[in-house]
């Protein structure tokens, strides 16, 4: 199945949770802005890649296993992604803003401002509003602005009141004009105004302009005004081979983007034919790219609405991770480590036992070199500070900043500037690759040896993510792990090849081989009479050549289950094809992030954790890690309680079909609803009141009885005790 296509659908099934009424309604909003973000994203980067190879004409186009032509999959793209567009409208105002409003939560769109607020826009406008305002006219002494990407602004018909022989002389006898209103960003979108008998009311700012908007022009009569804005292609083009300086070249790009080819036009759906056709002639947008948005535009920048209203009630219920009592109560966190290796489940356990690791290693007199990658971080990152204070106590401190991680490179290029000036020696990992693995590195004398401590994750250093996102994350002094690590880095930071590892495998070098015999080795399993299957996690499956060898699988009888929440290019329950290989996606309060892959080896299991998806760019070009989890106790915990529940989950997963269409999956009659999320919420809140950890093992369950059905049943429980 085409990748666009399927992403489409993945971001249906995000929508899909804006419209359930089992979500609180705030949570709903959420979903809104996410959706319309992730549109965005799209367009910016996937779609804009697809329009400039068509503007081309050329061959660079590579026509996928799929079969669809660029014009044939363009076209599908532009009616899928309209009509979302369309879906979206419709749940946010006929479904959601009703829904709020009903709790006493109203969002005043851009349309009407009713006369009980008049007064009160009107203030608000002349004192913050007005003074940020440039009016631009559009005529042959002021032509047609560049606009930035993603910019808000209204488009206006304007009619000069004065007599004829008065007006300039480009001016059409009709007196009409077109002029142009940026939607300053120095002030807040949705503005709060107070209101008796609600608990919040927001503006949107393009409202209230648009309300007063004739105060600009003066002896003008406004005509009409609309809402609008261009999303540009975003996506770097940089030839690192040939780039002198990775950094100064990234920063160019930078400015570059915002004034990127134009890719659509979002302009509000009662806008009229001639204005609309002005704008798409100006800004230079075929027909195709013109989107006509119903109620607000540029609706992802309602995360601030639901990031600003203060109502416990409309939210999910309050999660506060666990904390590990092995790691909280330990003396240091290197001896609990150097015991057994700790297996994290974010968001369930604290990403704070991750900063403490790397603040303890900050601070320990007996650290003498820490080494990291850095692909994505939070704005204020105690991970990046953390590492300053270690250069600054003359610690060896080697951080790898990936500068191009999508969107965060202005991001990423602040604080690998921040680190350079503390002592912390940057490299920018290997021309033509992103280092997108997951490694935390600390040497930690011990004696008179040197002892080496391992973090590795599925996700990012970020601790803002890690409370929203699903990733797990292995702490380990395990020598050839840590020796696996340490030569990677070598690798990475020098002009060395790779070495043999004992255990890490390294795309591009060693995953993609190592994968497919893995799916062999299962084949090989099956025909032989012992155990075989497959258990795969991750956000995307689109390789081909990976694709093509579970097919194989699938014929020769290997089960095989595919937890994948976004894009899903594998076709699955094909009679003779993919009969035993079975797709789900999970969507709910939390983001599923974390990349399992469970191989049943004959009845010898093994799991592997890895940072990346089965993705061409992953295993091809991307430096990404997967890595083996050794311990018994941290391998059954995945096998037999993490896996097991979400593929029991039947509440917030959804089914893909031999046709490409997802179904959302719902309890049969007569079982309990199970979503794996809560159930991992409430097994959490469960052992931090017992007093459990992470050195008590598991009770064995009974034979044929699912850990899925005794968190189930231990949920009914606790409804029934409330």
């Amino acid at each position: 199945m085409n990748r666009e296509l399927s992403w489409l659908d993945f971001n249906r099934r995000v929508l899909d949770l804006a419209r359930r009424s089992d979500v609180p309604v705030l949570e709903r909003l959420k979903f809104i802005a996410i959706t319309s973000s992730n549109l965005d994203e799209f367009f910016m980067v996937r779609v804009g890649g697809l329009e400039r190879h068509a503007r081309a004409d050329d061959d660079a186009f590579e026509m996928g296993p799929d079969g669809l032509e660029l014009d044939v999959l363009l076209r599908e793209v532009w009616a899928r992604a309209t009509r979302l567009v369309a879906d979206l409208s419709a749940i946010l105002d006929d479904e959601v803003l009703p829904a709020l409003k009903d709790k006493g939560i109203r969002i005043v769109g851009p349309t009407v401002i009713d006369e009980g607020l008049t007064d009160d826009a009107l203030e608000f406008y002349e004192r913050e509003v007005h003074p940020c305002l440039t009016p631009i006219a559009i005529d042959p002494a002021h032509p047609f602005p560049n606009l930035k990407n993603g910019s808000l602004n209204l488009a206006l018909r304007v009619k000069n009141r004065m007599p004829m022989k008065k007006r300039a002389r480009f001016e059409q006898p009709t007196g009409e004009l077109l002029a142009l209103v940026q939607v300053p960003s120095v002030l807040p979108r949705f503005a709060p105004f107070p209101a008796a008998g609600e608990r919040f009311r927001f503006l949107a700012l393009e409202g209230v302009i648009k309300r007063f908007v004739g105060q600009l022009f003066p002896g003008h009569d406004i005509l009409e005004a609309s809402p609008f804005r261009v999303l540009r292609a975003s996506d770097l083009d940089i030839a690192e081979d040939e780039a002198e300086n990775l950094l100064s070249t990234i920063q160019d790009e930078l400015r570059r983007r915002d004034r990127g080819e134009p890719v659509r036009l979002d302009i509000a759906d009662d806008a009229s034919e001639e204005l609309t056709s002005q704008l798409s002639e100006l800004i230079g947008v075929a027909p195709r790219q013109v989107v006509r948005v119903r109620g607000l535009v540029a609706k992802a920048e309602l995360m601030k609405v639901y990031g600003g209203v203060k109502a416990p009630d409309l939210r999910d219920e309050p999660f506060s991770p666990a904390q590990l009592r092995r790691l909280r109560y330990a003396p240091t966190i290197f001896r609990s480590i150097a015991e057994r290796d700790i297996l994290l489940q974010h968001p369930y356990h604290s990403f704070r036992h991750v900063v403490e690791f790397i603040d303890q290693a900050a601070s320990d007199p007996h650290v003498v070199a820490i080494k990291q990658t850095l692909y994505r971080t939070s704005g204020d990152s105690p991970i990046v500070r953390a590492l300053m204070r270690a250069a600054e106590k003359g610690k060896q401190v080697t951080a790898l900043v990936e500068l191009k991680a999508r969107f965060d490179e202005a991001n990423n290029i602040a604080w690998a500037m921040e680190l350079e000036e503390s002592g912390v020696h940057v490299v920018y990992g290997l021309i033509g690759l992103k280092t997108h693995c997951k490694l935390l590195l600390v040497t930690r004398r011990e004696g008179d040896k040197l002892k080496r401590y391992l973090h590795l994750s599925t996700g990012n250093y970020n601790p803002s993510t890690a409370r929203l996102y699903t990733d797990l994350g292995l702490f380990t002094a395990e020598e050839e792990i840590t020796r696996d690590a340490m030569l990677l880095f070598n690798v990475l930071t020098g002009y060395a090849e790779l070495p043999e590892m004992k255990h890490l495998l390294v795309a591009p070098f060693t995953l993609r081989r190592r994968t497919l015999s893995a799916i062999e080795r299962e084949i090989e399993h099956k025909k032989a009479g012992r155990p075989a299957g497959i258990v795969a996690k991750m956000n995307s499956l689109v390789d081909g050549e990976v694709i093509a060898k579970l097919y194989e699988a699938s014929r020769a009888g290997v089960s095989i289950d595919l937890i994948i929440r976004g894009i899903c290019c594998l076709r699955p329950g094909v009679p003779g094809v993919s009969e035993n290989i079975r797709v789900r996606s999970i969507l709910g309060r939390f983001l599923e992030h974390s990349r399992i892959f469970w191989w049943k080896n004959g009845g010898d299991d093994e799991v592997f954790l890895s940072s990346a998806d089965w993705m061409p760019r992953n295993l091809n070009r991307r430096i990404e890690v997967a890595f083996p989890i050794l311990d018994p106790l941290m391998r059954r915990k995945i096998t037999e309680d993490l896996l097991p529940i979400e593929l029991a989950d039947n509440t917030f997963a959804w089914v893909l079909d031999e046709n490409g269409d997802y179904r959302r999956m719902s309890p049969p009659e007569k079982e309990e609803p199970l979503s794996a999320q809560a159930a991992f919420i409430a097994m959490t809140r469960k052992r931090a009141n017992s007093g459990r950890t992470a050195l008590r093992p598991e009770v064995p369950a009974k034979p044929g009885f699912s850990p899925a059905v005794r968190v189930a049943e231990a949920l009914q429980r606790r409804h029934d005790q409330r």
